[in-house]
């Protein structure tokens, strides 16, 4: 049964985004209403618009966690020196994306498929902080291609081709199958690697 309206002091926006987010990853966006994230959460509707505008806001505030906690997470693992081997770094960021990324499938559905629901506005800000990502392994394939390692003859769009490849493990991969996680990571690099070596 739903509290009364004024009884939501105990609801938090944690609790709120995580309802949105099992939502709009079951339903999408569009079919996703704020009565329904109040009803999961447990409140009346009126109660989110404490924590939260409107769901358009919901939407990038989801989008944007997820960027930030990936960029912050990559920049954990970076190396001592980020220049030195192209194919150990190319390695590292193969098995890194599919490791951070099979962990969050709900998150990794929004981030792909809800772009087009973004105001300009937040879309311009989640596809900066999307390309401060990509940027990385594009560095990484020029880097490669200046020592003579890689054959690519667009980092840009090789860089969009290893992100989608590496990202769609999260559409079969599922734990207790035939292949471990760390198997894919090493079937998945292997193939990384030949795409792109000279």
């Amino acid at each position: 049964m739903a509290r009364t309206q004024g009884s939501h002091s105990d609801i938090t926006g944690p609790r709120i985004r995580a309802a949105a987010l099992r939502l709009f990853a079951r339903h999408g966006f569009a079919a996703v209403s704020m009565r329904q994230i109040a009803g999961d959460v447990g409140v009346h509707a009126g109660a989110l618009y404490n924590y939260t505008p409107d769901k358009q806001t919901l939407l990038y505030q989801l989008m944007r966690g997820h960027m930030e906690d990936l960029l912050a997470a990559r920049a954990a693992e970076a190396t001592e020196n980020p220049r030195a081997d192209p194919m150990a770094r190319l390695e590292n960021f193969t098995r890194f994306h599919i490791r951070f990324h099979i962990e969050r499938p709900d998150e990794v559905f929004i981030a792909y498929m809800e772009l087009r629901n973004l105001d300009p506005a937040n879309f311009a800000e989640i596809e900066r902080l999307r390309r401060a990502y990509e940027d990385e392994l594009e560095t990484i394939l020029r880097d490669g291609v200046g020592q003579g390692v890689f054959a690519v003859t667009d980092p840009r769009v090789a860089s969009y081709a290893v992100i989608a490849m590496l990202t769609g493990v999260n559409t079969w991969y599922r734990a207790g199958g035939r292949l471990s996680l760390s198997q894919v990571e090493t079937l998945y690099w292997d193939m990384v690697r030949k795409a792109v070596s000279a």
